[in-house]
């Protein structure tokens, strides 16, 4: 995936003897972990952010930084690496510390520490005593499902896409697109579009005629195909040719049972993505589906502390909308506070108007008439 660089964010972790002591740890860099960020700091907590991604962004960055979103309160529409930016952007006054490409695997309650603090490590090391926990990390990690024919595998991220992060890297080839979801089609639309991107030829393959994709793109693909601006075959790939090294066909098995070749420069393969909760499910967390069960005041999990914020917790009428993640961070915030500073008093304040809100995120305070 490429950034640009003024948008780069490096892990800004410094080296310590012993554990990072903080307000605040956030499992996961993706819209609903930045925007924690932003909840947490105007009730002045400090927090440390953690992803196995090695930049920020989550789902939107990895699964679609190009496609457009359009159910942003306020912003008509913006990509996912828009989105990203502008979230970056808005913690910056927080001076939140990212550490990237690693992954929480230790998460415990320090029973001999005074503040009742909670002792975390990542994949490299990097230990912390916080007194709250906050899992943003979406359904958890993903991983693609794989195109299961013998000795594929070697032409993974050189031939054989799961994802697309750069666009440009297909433009002028000979695709074959494997998969019946919107991911397969928006992509293949996306491709045959005149523009920087287009490429030579476009394929798509699908075991059926038939599609769990919007059914405008599927109209699409099929007016796209009677003007032959692309192609669309039932099938299945069960094997491959390669010459000197390079894959150079693939063996596509219709329906009739026959099998025939099928010349490519680049095969994309969309079969969706497998979610693994991976450490997390051994903290010690109520799950139910692999969620992670939160209650609606304060998005708590069944450990105080914890906190669940985003597609991976679960609760009565749970929509998984990047707004309904905001949301469940602003609550989780005035939750951790009590925890964080318990002598103090938390107040509602609101942006527009609070001096000393203007005072943590660096602005000057508006005079009214």
């Amino acid at each position: 995936m490429q950034r640009d660089p003024e948008h780069a964010v490096a892990d800004t972790a410094l080296s310590h003897e012993g554990p990072i002591e903080t307000d605040a740890v956030i499992v996961g860099a993706g819209p609903v972990g930045l925007f924690q960020v932003f909840e947490l700091g105007l009730l002045e907590i400090k927090a440390h952010i953690i992803d196995s991604l090695a930049y920020p962004g989550g789902q939107c960055i990895e699964l679609y930084p190009d496609k457009p979103i359009y159910d942003i309160p306020a912003v008509p529409v913006c990509t996912g690496k828009e989105l990203t930016d502008n979230l970056l952007k808005q913690i910056e006054p927080f001076g939140a510390i990212f550490h990237l490409g690693q992954e929480v695997t230790v998460v415990r309650k320090e029973s001999n520490d005074e503040g009742g603090r909670f002792f975390v490590q990542t994949s490299k090391g990097t230990r912390f005593l916080t007194k709250t926990v906050f899992i943003a990390g979406g359904v958890g990690s993903f991983q693609p499902r794989l195109l299961k024919v013998e000795g594929l595998e070697k032409f993974a991220d050189t031939q054989l896409f799961y994802r697309v992060r750069n666009p440009a890297q297909f433009a002028g080839k000979n695709l074959v697109i494997v998969g019946g979801g919107d991911s397969a089609l928006d992509w293949a639309l996306n491709f045959v579009q005149e523009g920087p991107n287009k490429a030579e030829s476009v394929i798509l393959v699908h075991r059926r005629d038939g599609f769990r994709a919007a059914p405008a793109s599927v109209a699409k693909m099929r007016e796209l195909c009677e003007a032959l601006e692309m192609q669309f075959v039932v099938g299945q790939i069960t094997g491959f040719e390669e010459t000197e090294g390079r894959l150079s066909a693939v063996k596509l098995t219709g329906g009739d049972g026959v099998t025939r070749l099928m010349p490519l420069d680049m095969l994309l393969v969309f079969f969706g993505l497998s979610p693994k909760l991976g450490p997390i499910a051994e903290w010690g967390l109520g799950l139910e589906r692999k969620q992670i069960v939160v209650d609606t005041e304060k998005f708590q999990t069944n450990v105080p502390g914890i906190f669940a914020v985003g597609d991976i917790n679960t609760y009565p009428g749970k929509k998984k909308l990047i707004l309904s993640g905001f949301h469940e961070a602003a609550l989780a915030a005035f939750g951790a506070s009590p925890i964080v500073f318990p002598d103090k008093r938390v107040l509602l304040q609101y942006t527009t108007t609070s001096p000393k809100l203007h005072k943590v995120l660096g602005v000057e305070s508006p005079v009214f008439d």
